[in-house]
């Protein structure tokens, strides 16, 4: 089980509070008004930001004052973070080793983690030969490779098309299902939200709300919600 225990977040001037649970194993969607502190609740959980108060739990263990190479979390970002001068198969490599010495074993594991996300004949291209969905798979090749309990999304294929989105999020929901990873996931399309997520915690008015079942929240949605769907 995740826990933020009755945490504050800041980032810059602005404050976020949230005292929640996850159950391991649940994917969850975090939506609200733009600017309302949703990437600010994953970067804290990853540990990119400090709390100011609270302290937060995996499985009973407490994460509060580890450093982010430290915890059970793996992120993928908006922009895929791919590096332009190393191959798929080196950047998929990253999550493995940072030095990129990898023995025959591990060499292997980025292979089948490649063909895992259907890129096993492009382990030799750079990131400016590949479609921004195959950078996306890259991207994602690489979170799978570093196995964490937690997987956070940052809007990782917010830049897609509505169907290769659809792909993108269909392909992460089977991968987690296999792995068992708890999924996080800052949208700001309750589509998305009904296509891959059980739960779905809003953020709004400076709180993170405790997670609500996706149907429940979004066929009926408070006020603040309401007016940021339209």
């Amino acid at each position: 089980m995740l826990r933020l225990e009755s945490c504050e977040i800041e980032n810059g001037g602005f404050s976020l509070s949230a005292d929640l649970q996850v159950e391991a194993g649940a994917k969850l969607a975090i939506i609200g008004p733009s600017g309302a502190g949703k990437s600010t609740l994953i970067e804290a959980i990853a540990g990119f930001l400090p709390l100011r108060a609270g302290r937060l739990y995996w499985q009973g263990d407490d994460l509060t004052e580890r450093a982010p190479g430290q915890r059970p979390v793996a992120m993928l970002f908006q922009d895929g973070n791919l590096f332009p001068h190393l191959t798929v198969a080196q950047n998929a490599g990253l999550g493995l080793r940072a030095n990129l010495r990898l023995s025959r074993p591990e060499q292997d594991q980025v292979q089948q983690a490649l063909s895992r996300v259907g890129l096993g004949d492009l382990a030799a291209r750079k990131p400016a030969e590949l479609s921004g969905g195959q950078q996306s798979r890259v991207a994602l090749a690489r979170v799978l490779l570093q196995r964490r309990d937690i997987l956070l999304l940052d809007e990782p294929f917010a830049a897609l098309g509505p169907a290769l989105k659809n792909e993108m999020l269909d392909l992460v929901a089977e991968i987690v299902s296999e792995t068992g990873a708890t999924v996080l996931m800052v949208s700001h399309d309750p589509r998305d939200a009904r296509r891959i997520a059980d739960q779905v915690i809003l953020v709004a008015e400076g709180r993170a709300q405790p997670p609500l079942v996706t149907a429940e929240l979004l066929d009926n949605p408070p006020p603040v919600l309401k007016a940021y769907l339209g």
